[in-house]
């Protein structure tokens, strides 16, 4: 490193400095209570993952390599490279499409920045306690949250700002964990725009690797604190720079001051979304839609063709026609407003099961393909939430419903209640484990800032793991 580079301004270095100087103390009563329940959201959804497409094999293929390790492969519960685990578990977390999202900022934040913490505090020789855990995943989710903020329109260029923006908040929590200084911090996030990746190609083609890009980000960004840690320096100009993250992959789209205005200070994790349907969020309130209709006595026998009106970014994400005989029918699915308005319409809930492959082709929803969706000219090009349905019936009736925001969104939040029922289904489902233990861990999880060993969670998640020994 030399001189210049060590006293230039650049704003990662801000944002590096701000960083490193906070701690537990400067973390809000509601900004901890809001990571303690989307951690136990998002550890509940990787249990979820156990019995998803495509898991058991990423498990098989990354184990094929490595047969021991420092930190946990959660499904499995084997030990592996700590960026290896990093990989898997963020993979896991994001396999359901039942995790969370910040909304404006079109990103999903703890399935990258969660499994990253975990994963460096296993890989750590000392304990990790609770509150210091709490503080590397909330600056990480902060400053993802700010990052899809500040690139708004990075979505609809084609990167899906998950995998791509989520390696830089990754390096920044492992950073946090593994207690670097500022200029190390800025080295970390500088390594992570290194290998920066990221498309909705996948989304497209219906590839499994959708689920997969999460925990590219996660190994990423813990690779890049890692490599900080020990003394590999990244470009310090990867925000700004010509051929940084701004110019060379947001085109110059980006609204900066986003990235330090109040960070620290201003939570703009707090806007977080809870999801509440295991599908893209771009098709949650169509989902609510087909529940309104179907509220009104509706089926889909009663239907002869049917228009969805989305934003135009969402109408690209989750527009194309239904296709029964799709070769990849899971993802599809979760990523077809038209089929997610007939599941609703005809179950009138959409859960886990709604996106196995035989709920997917069944007769009874095949409706779908009468349902087109369309960018509506009057709904703001990026807007997630407002949705319209308009729908014309045998009876020669037309039915036209719209709503403007979406449930689990701080407008229509889920309660703590319904929240930790979500759990405990996602639990049950990929592990069918004893409630006791699923008990056991969610009271550790809401008691988090408590723990003198962060690692007791790891403890207490493989325990609800189908053939776990009792404690």
């Amino acid at each position: 490193m030399n001189d210049h580079t060590a006293v230039a301004p650049s704003i990662g270095r801000n944002i590096a400095a701000i960083l490193a100087g906070l701690s537990y103390d400067d973390l809000r009563d509601d900004v901890v209570r809001t990571t303690k329940l989307f951690t136990l959201d998002t550890l509940g959804v990787i249990a979820g993952a156990a019995k998803a497409p495509g898991m058991a094999e990423l498990v098989s293929a990354l184990t094929a390599w490595e047969s021991s390790g420092k930190a946990t492969l959660l499904l499995n519960s084997s030990t592996v490279n700590p960026v290896t685990a990093a990989l898997a578990n963020g993979a896991a977390a994001h396999s359901l499409d039942f995790d969370d999202q910040h909304d404006p900022a079109r990103v999903h934040v703890f399935c990258v920045v969660l499994p990253a913490v975990l994963a460096a505090i296993e890989a750590q020789d000392e304990p990790t306690t609770g509150r210091q855990f709490i503080t590397a995943v909330t600056l990480g989710v902060e400053l993802f949250c700010r990052l899809g903020l500040a690139c708004y329109n990075s979505l609809g260029k084609g990167w899906h700002p998950t995998t791509a923006l989520g390696s830089i908040a990754a390096a920044a929590a492992a950073a946090k964990v593994f207690g670097l200084d500022a200029e190390r911090t800025l080295h970390a996030m500088g390594l992570a725009f290194v290998q920066l990746s990221g498309t909705t190609q996948f989304i497209a083609d219906g590839a499994l690797a959708k689920r997969i890009g999460p925990g590219f980000a996660s190994r990423s960004g813990l690779l890049a604190a890692h490599l900080a840690a020990n003394g590999i320096t990244g470009p310090w100009r990867f925000l700004e720079g010509e051929a940084g993250l701004f110019q060379l992959y947001e085109r110059g789209e980006v609204r900066s001051e986003i990235l330090t205005n109040g960070l620290g200070t201003d939570w703009r994790m707090r806007d977080l979304s809870m999801k509440p349907y295991p599908c893209c969020r771009c098709v949650h309130t169509t989902i609510q839609l087909a529940l309104d209709v179907r509220a009104q006595g509706i089926n889909g026998d009663d239907i002869t063709s049917g228009t969805i009106e989305l934003s135009e970014v969402n109408t690209k994400i989750v527009g194309a026609n239904f296709d029964r005989g799709h070769p990849n029918p899971v993802v599809h699915a979760q990523f077809n407003a038209a089929y997610a308005f007939a599941a609703a319409l005809t179950d009138g809930k959409v859960e886990i099961a709604t996106f196995a492959p035989n709920r997917i082709r069944a007769a009874d929803v095949a409706f779908a393909t009468l349902v087109q969706t369309v960018a509506a000219a009057d709904i703001e090009s990026t807007a997630i939430a407002p949705a319209r349905v308009r729908l014309h019936l045998r009876d020669g009736r037309i039915i036209a419903e719209e709503r403007r925001a979406m449930k689990g969104s701080p407008d229509e939040p889920m309660s703590e209640a319904e929240v930790f029922a979500k759990f405990r289904s996602c639990v049950q489902w990929g592990f069918d484990a004893d409630d006791s233990r699923i008990a056991a861990l969610q009271q550790a999880l809401m008691q988090l800032d408590g723990l003198g060993d962060a690692r007791e969670i790891v403890h207490l998640f493989l325990r609800c793991r189908p053939g776990a020994l009792a404690a």
